[in-house]
């Protein structure tokens, strides 16, 4: 039986999320302080801009701290419980290359690696660079005994950034840190800073030894805290301090009003979009198609027997056939190297509403599925969505996106195209319309169809061939059968 002189206690963070995520919300907690967990036991549910995920604690023991209430939300890093584990071997029984410091047990963990993925044990070891003394070149590391002390888990939670002063700076600022490096919890945190011109050397950290956390700089911003008047604005950040113009200290009145925080997938959709907006030179076309052919068919599909087709795999299947023919639409822009990329493969991503907001499944290798295949991973992703079990692959790697805003019973859309995407087909609700059939008037069943494209990959003539050859499946599903 373990004594209360025997345990002593492990801090588990909030780890690195992947995708390049770097802050989660937590959403429910399945431990309660006092409670005895295992190792890989999911403790907390949270939600990050792609999914909600539970993590699971790579330590065994008692739960003795939690750290954020429900709906907090936490950078990466951040402290999510402290665990009482059984007594640390001794530094002689300890194995060789135990990470973590003399004394400690890291081998009661079990290696901590992505949220949503479980936890597995450390196949390796990585040495954590101290930082420079005084005088030393970038990267320099002290000659000197190797401890137990300078190794850590290879996936732990990344250790504080250091917020470097410029070289070309030749005098402190005149803050309270003007001693070395400030402690910063993340690059968001210092890149966040910087855009607004805030002196980190003028804040307290509320985290561990001063830590300097997002909720820190936000805080500041809010009540206009002072800053240097050496500090660079973005626009001049390159310039001399002595031409750097001064920031206001003062903020900005703050709009009353209810106030709904843009975070989680709500957040990332809002940044996915501002981003597409001022990238994508986009230009939109569309046209009214007959769908009454197209829904007799599926129709009798259904009334042959097997599994039931559903009207979003038919159009699926009209969008990979169209984006053979006109491979200009499944592509990426590399603004870097100034080229349009062709991509070999079709990932075709869906709009799903959910109670969490609007999130975009991908069915990925569309182009190799038949209509009965997409149909079952079309009724899987939105099941995903709607239990909110979708994982961060199932939300990444489209390269075209089908948006049936019809459901919602609206006719058309001029929709934003989902970066780094290059166009987005847009459906609208088929109702029954009076309709010009086979030279007579007559009620049919009209479906208005839109484009939006990027005009960076291809001209009008392109999208408007592309949408035209859309329509005339959707009219007559027989055209498919060429390519089928």
């Amino acid at each position: 039986m373990t004594r209360a002189s025997d345990m002593f206690s492990r801090e588990f963070r909030l780890p690195d999320l992947g995708e390049g995520l770097t802050e989660a919300e937590i959403v429910r907690w399945l431990v309660e302080v006092g409670d005895v967990v295992a190792v890989d036991q999911p403790v907390v549910e949270v939600e990050t801009a792609k999914a909600m995920v539970e993590v699971p604690c790579p330590y065994g023991g008692v739960v003795t701290a939690r750290y954020g209430d429900e709906g907090t939300e936490l950078p990466v890093g951040s402290p999510l419980l402290t665990v009482a584990v059984g007594a640390p071997a001794s530094d002689a029984a300890a194995p060789a290359g135990a990470g973590g410091g003399a004394g400690k047990g890291e081998d009661e963990g079990s290696g901590n690696v992505l949220v949503g993925y479980g936890t597995q044990a450390p196949a390796a070891r990585r040495r954590r660079v101290r930082p420079s003394a005084p005088g030393a070149t970038p990267g320099h590391r002290s000659p000197g005994p190797s401890t137990a002390a300078d190794r850590t888990v290879p996936a732990a939670p990344p250790r504080p950034v250091r917020e470097e002063r410029p070289p070309a700076a030749p005098a402190a600022t005149g803050g309270s840190r003007t001693d070395g490096p400030v402690p910063v919890i993340s690059p968001l945190v210092r890149r966040l800073a910087r855009e607004n011109g805030l002196d980190l050397r003028e804040l307290a950290g509320s985290g561990p030894d001063g830590l300097i956390m997002r909720a820190d700089v936000e805080h500041a911003l809010r009540t206009g805290a002072p800053t240097s008047t050496s500090t660079l604005t973005p626009m001049s950040a390159s310039a001399p301090e002595s031409v750097a113009a001064p920031v206001a200290a003062a903020a900005p009145a703050r709009a009353s009003g209810t106030r709904v925080p843009l975070k989680g997938v709500r957040g990332a959709v809002a940044d996915k979009l501002s981003r597409s907006r001022r990238e994508i030179p986009d230009a939109t076309c569309w046209v009214d198609a007959d769908a009454t052919e197209l829904m007799r068919a599926r129709t009798r599909m259904n009334e042959a027997g097997g599994p039931k087709i559903s009207l979003l795999a038919l159009l699926a299947r009209i969008c990979t056939a169209a984006l053979a023919r006109f491979p200009e639409l499944n592509s990426t822009v590399d603004t870097d190297a100034r080229e349009v990329v062709l991509l070999d493969e079709m990932h075709l991503g869906f709009a799903a509403q959910t109670e969490r907001g609007l999130v975009v499944p991908v069915v990925k290798g569309a182009h190799a599925r038949d209509t009965e295949s997409l149909s079952a991973e079309f009724a899987r992703l939105t099941e995903a969505a709607r239990t909110g079990t979708l994982t961060p692959a199932d939300l990444t790697g489209g390269t075209f996106t089908l948006n049936n805003y019809g459901v919602f019973g609206v006719d058309g859309s001029t929709p934003i195209v989902n970066h780094p995407e290059a166009a987005m087909l847009g459906v609208g609700r088929i109702v029954p319309k009076p309709w010009v059939h086979e030279g007579e008037l007559a009620v049919r069943q009209v479906v208005q169809l839109s484009l939006t494209f990027d005009h960076r990959v291809c001209d009008g003539g392109t999208a408007g061939g592309f949408l035209r050859y859309v329509a005339d499946c959707v009219e007559q599903p027989a055209v498919l059968l060429r390519t089928l």
